[in-house]
């Protein structure tokens, strides 16, 4: 066989054997170690804008789908305070963003709008609020029903968590379908890739018509509506 064809049979080798590498490190990322994920509502806001687009680690508290990734892959402690994605309980096919409220055996109550620890108010200095708490000459006015004024007390138990949304008043949380179970915790998220400026209504469009849409939209507005300020924001 001629050397010029060995040669060719070499490089194309390399060539396929570094593809399949690449391909090979790029799904183990995908699934164990980072995840994109994209704002489409406004529950962590201010924190979180709707167009932030995030990476979530999801390697910090390890895989919770089998044994043998349970065994091979560390388990992170999640703590108070952490922002994370997760499975929504209620739905486990979508994923939801919140700030972990309560860990295991944390007393979590809300009055008037203020969360409590152990009897204790937390300092939430990523809190956002859309309307000031009733005060007590208005309590008659609020039915026990809004959890956004007064919620609990409760005792999160064992391998759960009490997460909230930094938009109080606007968000779907622990405090209406109840605590988050350990094994649905996917990931912590660490920082803004990319910011874009789009309305609420081109996130809430569906199918592939609005796909399109979407994405002349960006092609369109690249570097008018690009949050360049937010890039490389980590996330606290």
């Amino acid at each position: 066989m001629p050397a010029t064809t060995q040669f060719q049979k070499s490089t194309l080798r390399e060539y396929f054997e570094s593809i399949v590498i690449a391909v090979i490190l790029a799904l183990f990322i995908r699934t164990f170690v980072v995840q994109a994920f994209k704002i489409p509502t406004g529950s962590m806001e201010e924190n979180l804008l709707i167009g932030d687009h995030l990476l979530v680690n999801k390697f910090v508290f390890g895989p919770s789908e089998s044994r043998v990734e349970r065994a091979l892959l560390p388990v992170g402690t999640v703590h108070r305070g952490d922002v994370i994605v997760f499975k929504y309980p209620e739905e486990p096919d979508r994923d939801f963003i919140k700030r972990v409220i309560g860990v295991p055996g944390d007393t979590v109550e809300v009055r008037e709008k203020k969360v409590y620890i152990d009897g204790a108010p937390l300092d939430e200095p990523y809190a956002h609020y859309l309307q000031p708490a009733a005060d007590a000459s208005e309590f008659h006015e609020v039915t026990s029903f809004d959890v956004r004024e007064r919620y609990g007390p409760v005792m999160v138990p064992p391998n759960q968590y009490f997460v909230m949304g930094d938009n109080r008043d606007n968000s779907q949380d622990s405090r209406y379908w109840g605590f988050l179970p350990r094994g649905n915790i996917k990931g912590k998220a660490l920082l803004i890739y990319w910011s874009y400026e789009a309305g609420r209504e081109d996130y809430q469009r569906e199918g592939v018509g609005a796909t399109l849409k979407g994405l002349a939209s960006v092609f369109t507005h690249f570097f008018t509506r690009t949050r360049w300020e937010r890039m490389a924001h980590q996330i606290r």
